[in-house]
C-alpha cells in the first residue's frame, strides 16, 4: 500500500497527540495532530482524513459537536470516528456512541495494541465496504 492511511488525532492534550502519533507511525499511518475541537474541525475540512481519533472531553468545543458538525457535512460524514474516552465517564456516554453510530471507542489509557486494533479493524471495515460498492 504505497499511499499512507492519515489518521486525525483531536484532542487537547498534546503529550496525547505524541503518544499516538508514535504508536501508529510505527504501523505506517500518518498521523496529523490537531489541538482541540475548533482546530480539529479545521483540519477535518482541510484534510479529509481516513480515520479521526477523537477525545470527547475538550474545553474549546468538545467532540460530540465536532462529531456533530462532522456528520451534519456530506463531505465528512462518511470519515470514519473513533472516540478515546477517559475510562471515568460514565456509562450514558457509551450508550450515546452507539446511538449516534460512532464507529468504535478506545478508553484512556490504552495499550498501543487496543489502539491499533481499533484503527485497522475500521480501516479493515471501510477498505472492504469500498471494494463492495
Amino acid at each position: 500500500m504505497a499511499d499512507k492511511r492519515r489518521i486525525l488525532c483531536i484532542e487537547d492534550e498534546p503529550e496525547m497527540i505524541d503518544l499516538i502519533r508514535l504508536i501508529l507511525e510505527r504501523k505506517g499511518f500518518e498521523v496529523l495532530g490537531a489541538v482541540g475541537g475548533q482546530e480539529g474541525l479545521e483540519a477535518i475540512r482541510r484534510e479529509k482524513p481516513d480515520l479521526i481519533l477523537l477525545d470527547l472531553m475538550m474545553p474549546d468545543v468538545d467532540g460530540w459537536e465536532v462529531y456533530r458538525q462532522m456528520k451534519a457535512d456530506d463531505e465528512l460524514k462518511d470519515i470514519p470516528v473513533v472516540v478515546v474516552t477517559a475510562k471515568a465517564q460514565s456509562i450514558d456516554k457509551v450508550l450515546g456512541l452507539h446511538i449516534a453510530k460512532v464507529d468504535d471507542y478506545v478508553t484512556k489509557p490504552f495499550g498501543p495494541s487496543d489502539l491499533l486494533e481499533s484503527v485497522e479493524r475500521i480501516l479493515q471495515k471501510q477498505v472492504g465496504e469500498r471494494s463492495s460498492e
